[in-house]
């Protein structure tokens, strides 16, 4: 499959089955996705495995931050999440916001690499990414920020639905003179 077949058939599986990849499937899959454009090769970006238990951990913080009584089922979603973190490196030359572009671009070319693998995937995102309560349950440093999950499992045989195709005429523009 070309990169173009790749990227016109992606789609977000909001319903996963149980089955996941191994961390030994994972790793080459990350190296590749590490290939993405990193001015002065910074590398701003790492990944959190969460698996088992650390879902449970991971509902019982967003329902503190939602002031919610029950744990949030919603990490419960997937057996596989990875959290995406944004990991700022000090430079003259690369502002923050490309820094975390980079760390965005990582988690798509991920997305992109598991679903190419056969695997279900959607990068779940929420205003309790950046709460205190959500960042040291994932251990952040200060100068890091959560940019959500990729939620992993297996495709269902169910397909997701369609995706619209995106109009590119408007979307490309000359210059203004």
């Amino acid at each position: 499959m070309s990169a173009l077949e790749a990227v016109r058939s992606r789609q977000s599986w909001s319903k996963v089955t149980p089955d996941a990849p191994s961390r030994e499937e994972l790793l080459p899959l990350i190296a590749a996705a590490g290939r993405v454009a990193d001015h002065s090769a910074l590398q701003p970006w790492r990944l959190i495995e969460l698996r088992g238990d650390d879902r449970v951990r991971l509902g019982e913080a967003i329902s503190v931050v939602r002031g919610d009584p029950d744990p949030s089922a919603k990490p419960l979603r997937a057996s596989l999440l990875i959290a995406v973190v944004a990991s700022y490196r000090s430079s003259d030359k690369v502002p923050r916001w490309e820094q975390e572009a980079v760390a965005a671009g990582v988690a798509h070319m991920l997305s992109l690499l598991l679903d190419e693998a056969g695997w279900g995937v959607i990068w779940r995102t929420g205003d309790y990414t950046r709460s205190p309560e959500v960042a040291d349950l994932h251990g952040l440093g200060p100068d890091e920020a959560l940019l959500g999950w990729l939620y992993v499992g297996g495709k269902p045989s169910r397909s997701p639905g369609s995706r619209r195709t995106v109009d590119p005429e408007p979307l490309l523009t000359a210059l203004p003179r």
